[in-house]
Formats: C-alpha cells, structure tokens, sequence
C-alpha cells in the first residue's frame, strides 16, 4: 500500500514543503534521477536523551536491523536498506530526507491500545436502524498538536514491552492516571491490568504518519482490547490527560476521520467485532 500522508504536503508544524513524489515514483527500485528531498531534522531534537545522534556524529555507533541495547532499530517490515549510512523509509520516497521530528533514524516503534465497548441502552446493544447490527464505540482522543482524532497511542520506550506501553499510554491519556489520587489510581491499574491482559492483534508493521521522512517513520503494533459487557473499563468515565486534549466513546461508522492510519486499524476491528460500519 502507498503512502500519501507523507508525501506532497508540508511537514507538520514546519514551512517545509516535500519534494513532490507522484504514486509511480515512491518505490527506491523506480529510477528518479531529479529527485531532489528537502533535507530537515527539526532543531527539537538536538541534545534530547531520547533522540539518535546524527549519522555524521563519531559518536553515534547504531546497530542497524536489530536490537540496539534497549534500543529496537528492527521493522516490522522486513530489512531495510541503508544509503550513505542512513536507513531508507522501508515504503519509499517522501520528498524529505533527515529525520523530520521523529527521534530514531530508521523506525520509531508505537503501540496502539484500540480499546471498544458496545453502544447500550440499560444493558441492550444499541442496533443501527440501516444495518441492524450493533453500534461499536472505542476510546478517542482529541491530539493537542493537531486537533485530530486518534487512537490513544504513543511511543515505545527503550527496554519497554510493547504490552506495557499498550497500558501506559490508555491510562497517561485517557484516564489521566498522572493526576489521579493515590486511592483511585490503584484501583483503575488494578482494572486496566486486567483487562489488558486480553487483547487481539490486529496491526504489525508501517504506519502512513505526516512526520515520516525518506530515512525515519512510524511503525506500532495495534491491539484490540474489547469490553463485551461494558462491566469493566467500558463503564470508565474518561478524563483526558498527557498528550490529549479531550477523551470520548465514539461511534464507529463509515463517518470517522482519524490521525495517520489510525482508521485502518478500526476497519479491522469492524471486521473482528462484525459490527454497523
């Protein structure tokens, strides 16, 4: 599949315009004599403890493909190429070289928790009138850096299960567990931790993010975690915190726009759970 949120627009938060790259000119195996990708790593990255070296630093030894220390530089894609010591976007062009803001050269590693409930009414599913299938709703946060809807995702720490940070992130963002009381928060862990101990792949592998560039991207492995009853954290009131400027169940319908390729994982979903879409 071709990436577009990447391609032909400015990077995000910058006046930085991509070198235009059509369909048939993404892919490294396509010759493009005159391409010509903007160079740009944002100045937010220099001196940051979770940010890579650049490449030309004597200092900066990666081990490319594989786990680097705590660091994971392997895709969920399969191997990458490298040019002049720079991995290549595993997709293709995207008319900027550098890293953008993306901290890693190579891929950054996401999870994201796709947390849903039904739409009830005293305990009845709500069917849709056109489908007569039942009303999926999931988590939604509102970003702050963009406004958009998104799953409530966020970044892999070094050394950190790609689980752990599935229930970091829904509690950071969701139920605002950075703020919570000491009483309260032990009670929502001890919920949250059981609930996610259930959960069903649905996603592995690159995501089409607006801040990917010719040598660092996105990629996340996306869980469903699916509250049938609405008995456990689909009875949470959500309080957005950290990264979200507002939390919500919403509706999953054909309707839905979403950040990146955030509504591809709810596609999979809609087919997982055979709900209204």
């Amino acid at each position: 599949m071709l990436h577009f949120k990447c391609r032909n627009t400015k990077y995000p938060f910058s006046e930085i315009q991509r070198f235009p790259v059509s369909d048939d000119q993404v892919s490294w195996s396509i010759q493009f004599e005159n391409y010509q990708p903007v160079e740009y790593t944002s100045p937010v990255l220099i001196n940051k403890p979770w940010a890579d070296l650049n490449v030309s630093d004597n200092n900066f030894k990666p081990r490319w493909n594989a786990l680097d220390g705590l660091i994971n530089r392997k895709s969920h894609e399969g191997e990458y190429a490298l040019q002049n010591g720079r991995p290549l976007n595993i997709r293709g062009r995207t008319g900027i070289s550098g890293r953008g803001t993306l901290g890693r050269w190579g891929p950054n590693h996401a999870a994201d928790p796709i947390v849903t409930r039904w739409k009830m009414d005293d305990g009845v599913k709500i069917l849709h009138h056109k489908t007569n299938l039942p009303i999926l709703q999931f988590c939604a946060i509102q970003r702050r850096d963009n406004n958009e809807w998104a799953i409530p995702g966020g970044m892999v720490d070094p050394g950190e299960t790609v689980t752990a940070t599935l229930k970091r992130e829904f509690q950071e963002e969701a139920l605002n567990s950075l703020e919570a009381n000491a009483e309260q928060l032990e009670k929502d862990r001890n919920l949250v931790a059981d609930f996610f101990k259930e959960g069903t792949e649905v996603y592995r592998g690159y995501v089409d993010d607006p801040r990917n560039t010719d040598n660092a991207w996105m990629e996340t492995v996306a869980y469903n975690f699916h509250d049938d009853t609405n008995s456990s954290v689909g009875k949470f009131a959500l309080q957005a915190g950290d990264d979200a400027k507002s939390v919500q169940w919403m509706d999953v319908d054909e309707n839905l726009a979403l950040y990146a390729s955030h509504i591809n994982f709810i596609k999979i979903v809609v087919k997982l759970r055979n709900c209204h879409w």
